[in-house]
């Protein structure tokens, strides 16, 4: 059996919060990659439910938090209907991502500055 391994490395402040986030994985060579944000929902099948990691960073601006947010939604609809073929499911989660972006551009464009 072939094994596959991500690492996460996350360098944290005196008051332990992330200051930067890297990550590598060993099918994609000796890279380190670096990430502003993670979010990582796990199954736990003792517990038959979600385990999740969200870390950010101190300069991950809001705006984009809220686009990490949005493409993530809309990533898991497209793991959704591959996985279950659940097709009103998965378009119900790009609706409502197609919504918050609405939300988004409109805060932008009500911004005093934009």
């Amino acid at each position: 059996m072939k094994k596959s391994e991500i690492y996460f490395s996350i360098a944290l402040d005196d008051q332990h919060v992330p200051e930067a986030i890297s990550w590598r994985a060993t099918d994609a060579g000796d890279t380190i990659h670096f990430a502003k944000a993670i979010n990582i929902a796990l199954w736990d099948r003792n517990e038959a439910g979600t385990m999740k990691i969200d870390l950010w960073t101190k300069d991950m601006p809001v705006e984009e938090m809220k686009y990490f947010y949005i493409d993530t939604i809309g990533a898991m609809a497209e793991s959704l209907q591959r996985a279950t073929n659940d097709n009103a499911m998965a378009q119900k989660m790009k609706n409502l991502c197609e919504e918050l972006m609405k939300h988004v551009d409109d805060e932008q464009k009500n911004q005093p500055n934009a």
